[in-house]
């Protein structure tokens, strides 16, 4: 039984949610979004609030009850609030360059290693040492961000690569030095 399933979604001002079959259209200021819908699930939309439905018991359906309804809201809140996510470069001569739409990596490789953004994303460098990932789909952002980040991950003993800006770094202690 999902407890986030059965939680209804209001529908916010100057967006519209549209069902066509088993697909879920929402569209707002900043953009749409599609999400194809399992035949398991049934959308309704009433009175500006959107619920889901299961039509049988079984385990795959309840586990699907709520992953689509979370997925349904964070369609909503990503055409009217959008998502991004922001990564920290860390090391000795690491930077990142604004090259037009594109970023431009220097991280101790031989050669730069230049980014570029998946449809509906937007890459931006506030300063050398951080980029921003922003976009209205989490899914995406999420993904671009992990793209970013896999060039040079962070090494445990300097800290050195590229992380997300929340995420925590253990470092490990060194080898020991003398007798």
């Amino acid at each position: 039984m999902s407890r986030i399933g059965k939680k209804p979604i209001t529908i916010p001002a100057g967006v519209t949610v549209t069902v066509d079959g088993n697909n879920v259209v929402v569209k707002g200021p900043k953009g749409e979004l599609t999400q194809n819908v399992n035949k398991a699930i049934k959308v309704n939309i009433e009175n500006g609030v959107v619920t889901f439905e299961k039509t049988n018991e079984t385990t795959q359906t309840n586990s699907m009850h709520g992953l689509y309804r979370t997925l349904v809201d964070n369609m909503i809140i990503g055409v009217t609030q959008g998502f991004s996510k922001n990564l920290t470069i860390n090391g000795v001569g690491y930077k990142a360059v604004q090259k037009g739409e594109d970023i431009e990596l220097s991280l101790g490789l031989s050669h730069t290693v230049t980014v570029k953004p998946m449809k509906d994303i937007k890459l931006s460098c506030p300063s050398p040492l951080e980029i921003k990932v922003e976009g209205i789909s989490k899914e995406a952002v999420g993904q671009m961000a992990a793209n970013i980040r896999a060039i040079r991950p962070v090494e445990p003993y300097h800290a050195y690569g590229i992380r997300y800006s929340d995420e925590v770094v253990i470092k490990k202690e060194g080898k020991k030095a003398g007798k």
